[in-house]
């Protein structure tokens, strides 16, 4: 049985199936391979030995990543995945922190690097004739060495939601026990079609889709991510399996619904983040099983959903994982709730999801001691998500540490805000945050984009929040922006920080404000 990432693949260099479609475009396994050995030799036969062998990629879902991260698999190299929406002197400092060689890029992403500086760095246009005559003179692959399993074969970037991007090394094992736990759990086969729209430089695409095809002999189906043509794809491709990470389930509630929607070939959706109410009507719209969990860049902390999980938790930890308070370091308390739901010891209750056994599956930023210290703490994993447990275990999101708020001496999260504000049907996102004010330390703003077609009067927003029981009358939103989008990284997630940095404005939408201590919005 295969204990990396190296020997799954060369399990697969003699398969006939399908490995990748593209457009009009087909590989089977064994071409694919072929093309990602030919890659590997070529790389190798250019690169310093006597430095670290880091291969950066700056391309898009597309045939030539898979093939880079195949090749970076058999040749024993580790790949650096590059944020392609990174620009300037943010992508130079991540190809420089990554220690990379060789950058691989694209016709479609060599605009990006005109006038940036990255020093030595080769760059490779794998589209180019010149690259053909290397992968064509390369000879066959002597592998740079026999992997081990906690070996890196990825660094993958934090999706950089909270500051600037951490390079996260992502050992072998991490990709194969991910790939083959998913496969066992959905029963995925060679005649299964994976669906790959989510950046293929980020760790759930790895972990949660590629791995998924590589473990099981699926069909890949790289593409980038399109709301509008989702239903489309799925049925040309055929797709059975797609993974998501971020807000695309609600991209696609957001179009209009079709009596033949659930008219499909798809069986599973498996990611992360999507909200309780996203996650019920996309499995009832297009008839597939969903299943959310928790999980990180970092792969440190893992929570998952189980039968029984109630409305609004995340699920149950794994071995290790608990709330702590950082400053007394000491586990919070369960959190206590009235008869309406709503938390009423938040002060003790919320706290930092930690490891208490340590960083698991997490071998740390590469190049970057001050952000290993501060994730590595007491000997625990402290993962900068905010979040409070049940008595029976069950975890709930409360935000990021950033996202805790003093409002007129309370405290109060935002994840618990969020949660109520997604039961409004007009709304399809919605994201609250902190905006400061003098004379109350905080006050709530919400910003949030509705759903095709909706409308929402100020009169309908005041009504639903004076109904919603377990919502404290703090923690009605003092400012409410409403906006056609909001900011997000490439990973579908909302860039808090650059909301709360425009501060009580709509930035081109509507902004209403609460009377202070009332109820009206206007």
């Amino acid at each position: 049985m295969a204990e990396n990432v190296q020997q799954l693949l060369r399990e697969r260099l003699e398969d006939d199936g399908t490995a990748v479609v593209s457009g009009d475009r087909s590989w089977t396994w064994r071409e694919h391979l072929a093309e990602a050995s030919a890659e590997a030799a070529a790389v190798l036969a250019g690169v310093d030995r006597e430095r670290p062998v880091h291969v950066g990629t700056l391309l898009g879902n597309s045939p030539s990543m898979l093939r880079a991260m195949a090749a970076a698999g058999l040749g024993g190299y580790v790949l650096c995945g590059i944020n392609t929406t990174r620009r300037g002197e943010g992508l130079a400092a991540d190809v420089r922190r990554a220690e990379c060689q060789l950058l691989l890029t694209d016709a479609e992403h060599l605009p990006l690097l005109e006038g940036v500086d990255l020093g030595g760095v080769r760059v490779v246009d794998v589209d180019s004739p010149a690259w053909a005559e290397e992968l064509a003179a390369a000879g066959d692959l002597v592998p740079l060495r026999e992997v081990e399993a906690m070996d890196t074969f990825m660094m993958i970037f934090t999706s950089g939601t909270s500051g600037d991007p951490k390079a996260v090394q992502v050992a072998h094992l991490m990709v194969l026990f991910s790939g083959l736990n998913l496969v066992d759990r959905f029963t995925i086969t060679p005649d299964d079609v994976c669906y790959l729209s989510m950046p293929l430089f980020h760790s759930n695409a790895v972990v949660a889709g590629w791995a998924v095809a590589v473990a099981s002999g699926a069909t890949m189906v790289p593409t980038r991510f399109s709301a509008s043509r989702f239903l489309d794809d799925v049925r040309r491709h055929g797709v059975t399996y797609m993974n998501y990470v971020g807000k695309p389930l609600a991209y696609v509630l957001a179009t209009p619904e079709r009596e033949d929607d659930a008219d499909n070939t798809l069986r599973v959706a498996f990611g992360n983040e999507a909200s309780d109410r996203d996650i019920a009507e996309f499995s009832r719209r297009f008839g597939c099983e969903v299943m959310d969990g928790f999980g990180s860049t970092e792969l440190a902390i893992i929570i998952l959903r189980e039968p029984g999980t109630p409305p609004g938790s995340i699920g149950k930890g794994m071995d290790g994982v608990a709330i702590y308070d950082a400053e007394t370091v000491t586990e919070c308390p369960p959190a206590r709730f009235d008869e309406h739901g709503a938390l009423l010891n938040a002060d003790e209750a919320v706290g930092e999801l930690v490891n208490t056994t340590g960083g698991g599956y997490f071998q740390g930023y590469y190049n970057d001691p001050d952000a290993n210290a501060d994730r590595m703490r007491h000997g625990m994993y402290w993962s900068g998500d905010l979040a409070y447990k049940d008595a029976e275990g069950w975890i709930y999101l409360a935000g990021r540490t950033a996202d805790w708020m003093r409002v007129d001496g309370e405290n109060l999260a935002a994840g618990p805000i969020e949660r109520i504000l997604q039961r409004l049907p007009q709304l399809n996102r919605v994201a609250v945050y902190a905006v400061k004010d003098e004379h109350v330390g905080d006050q709530v703003m919400a910003a949030v984009v509705l759903n095709e077609g909706e409308e929402l009067t100020p009169a309908q927003l005041e009504a639903f929040l004076a109904e919603q029981p377990d919502l404290s009358p703090k923690a009605w939103p003092r400012y409410v922006r409403i906006n056609a989008d909001l900011p997000a990284t490439a990973t579908n997630k909302v860039l808090k920080r650059e909301l709360m940095a425009q501060g009580v404005t709509a930035d081109g939408g509507e902004l209403w404000t609460r009377e202070e201590r009332g109820r009206s919005y206007s």
